[in-house]
């Protein structure tokens, strides 16, 4: 019985509604709902949309029809009563957006909430589909699904959870994405928890509703979709659209009257490192190759600023290096170097044709067009750029740069390990949090880098004007970095994303770990297992109707 409560609960989230056409205008915004922290309990009143102490009595089914008990009367919205918005059919949930999951279940496998039972909530970025194929079982994820967890586990929904909603915030509306439905384990690694896709199910929703209907608003993820580059033993790949391109035959003059083939041009993917087998403690020397985007900007041959390679022919920097010398033909950028006072096997130099500086207010990056495209090596590689993804508070972040104070005389390039922390009462969500560390002013540009699903991600582009009080940094708990995303619009138009490169634990599990359901129970997993989840979910619905 606890089961089908749960699971009614989350369906009355979207449809206990007052005398009115639509919810459209009510839904997704609790008033009360003015700072999200994540892993605790939850503030009273945060979560409107939740229900609490609502039990729901299905009637007798039979082979002549089902006999229900309906609620006697709409339940008024207030500050405490909100419906959530449900997500509409054409949403689209990319890799890493950011999630939300509230509930009274476990909080750890066989771990029972405390008393006083308070609304827990979690954030847990979402995982494609193909990726949670990947884990799970190619043939155990369907399109009516969709899967959120961290890669290292720690947070996720557990037993009692059934039921309850997977949230998603897009301008000042919460959307919800998914119903929790089941999982192996609680918070393991690399098996995110499974929920029902709300966006599968507006039309038969909408079918039984038909007064007074829930609010469906499109949920759109923008940028490149890293999940679409993941590939495992038995995954199917990407259907296309268009056929693929067949080589092209160019005609070349010569005495044998032959033709040449020319082979179609090789896909380029991000945030693969081949010399980074393994990064370990804070601060120290970085060996070559380790960090192969790493670019030096110079001007007379001297490095001034850091920056990264994000395309082939496109290196990321700050906007304010080139405060005083925007000409293009001033810079030239070197690639693969690791030393700037030794001579480098592996550097090359290009030219730089174009740089185009974002115009938002406050900080800016810029982009540098290179005049040709450097050879990709072990030592070359782009990085990919983070347009949306969730950095979990803990996640561990690498900055590296060309410090002038630091590297000794050969001026070797320097790594900085620091991590992910809480911005508390930061207010804006361009900003990340980090512990501290000083900047020189020619580490400006240099990325700060975070490892997630196997590639590496440039999350921010640093600053040195933000350390320019060295005092003040140094005595501060935490430093506050601009998120690269904040510049994920400009970015597409100028530049572009890249797909990160397929990932290497992409694979199927050969153990036999147990099912988890949120329910508490441990069923096998079959069709028929998730066909009595449908089953429960309409019963419910059919009680407002």
């Amino acid at each position: 019985m606890a089961l089908y409560r749960l699971i009614c609960a989350a369906a009355l989230l979207s449809l206990l509604t007052q005398e009115s056409h639509s919810q459209l205008n009510e839904c997704g915004k609790p008033a009360l709902n003015t700072r999200i922290v994540g892993g605790q309990a939850a503030p009273e009143g945060s979560w409107p949309c939740h229900i609490d102490n609502l039990t729901v009595y299905l009637g007798r089914q039979n082979q002549e029809g089902n006999n229900f008990n309906e609620l006697s009367s709409p339940v008024p919205f207030t500050n405490y009563i909100v419906p959530v918005c449900l997500a509409a059919s054409n949403s689209t949930f990319f890799s890493g957006t950011d999630s939300w999951v509230t509930g009274w279940g476990d909080i750890a496998a066989q771990t029972r909430l405390p008393s006083p039972k308070s609304l827990m909530e979690v954030e847990v970025p979402i995982v494609g589909n193909r990726q949670c194929k990947c884990d799970y079982g190619v043939n155990t994820i369907t399109d009516n699904m969709i899967c959120a967890g961290l890669r290292a586990g720690g947070k996720d929904s557990c037993q009692g959870d059934s039921g309850g909603p997977l949230v998603s915030k897009q301008g000042g509306l919460w959307i919800q994405d998914g119903v929790v439905s089941f999982g192996i384990g609680c918070a393991a690694p690399n098996f995110p928890g499974v929920y029902s896709r709300v966006s599968r199910y507006q039309a038969w929703i909408n079918s039984l509703i038909t007064s007074n209907q829930p609010g469906f608003v499109t949920f759109t993820s923008t940028g490149t979709d890293s999940d679409l580059s993941v590939s495992c033993p038995g995954l199917p790949p990407l259907p296309t659209s268009a056929p693929t391109p067949t080589p092209k035959v160019t005609p070349h003059p010569s005495n044998s009257g032959k033709t040449t083939t020319q082979p179609p041009p090789t896909a380029v993917f991000c945030g693969k490192a081949p010399k980074n087998s393994r990064i370990v403690g804070g601060s120290s020397v970085a060996t070559a190759g380790v960090w192969p985007w790493m670019v030096s900007l110079q001007k007379n041959g001297s490095h001034v600023c850091g920056g990264t390679l994000v395309a082939e022919d496109a290196v990321l920097s700050n906007a304010e290096c080139f405060t005083s010398s925007p000409s293009a033909s001033d810079w030239t950028v070197v690639l693969g170097r690791q030393k700037q006072n030794v001579f480098n096997p592996f550097e090359v130099k290009r030219n730089v044709s174009k740089i185009t500086l974002s115009t938002m207010t406050g900080s800016n990056v810029a982009v540098l067009h290179l005049h040709t495209k450097p050879t990709l090596s072990d030592y070359i590689q782009p990085i990919c750029m983070d347009n949306g993804r969730t950095f979990s508070v803990g996640t561990s972040c690498w900055v590296a740069g060309w410090s002038s104070a630091k590297g000794g005389e050969e001026q070797v390039l320097q790594e900085f390990k620091t991590s992910v922390e809480n911005c508390g009462n930061a207010s804006s969500s361009d900003i990340l949090c980090t512990g501290t560390f000083t900047l020189d002013p020619t580490d400006s540009g240099s990325p700060m880098m975070c490892k997630q699903g196997g590639s590496w991600f440039q999350a921010v582009v640093l600053s040195a004007e933000s350390t320019a009080n060295k005092t003040r940094t140094k005595a501060a708990a935490k430093k506050e970095n601009t998120k690269l995303s904040r510049f994920k619009s400009f970015l597409a138009s100028t530049v572009g994303f890249l797909s990160p490169g397929t990932s290497s634990n992409a694979t199927n599990s050969t153990a036999a770990p147990t099912l988890r359901t949120n329910s508490g129970g441990s069923p096998a997993l079959s069709p028929l297992f998730f066909l009595l989840h449908l089953l429960i979910f309409s019963t419910c619905l059919r009680l407002f109707l």
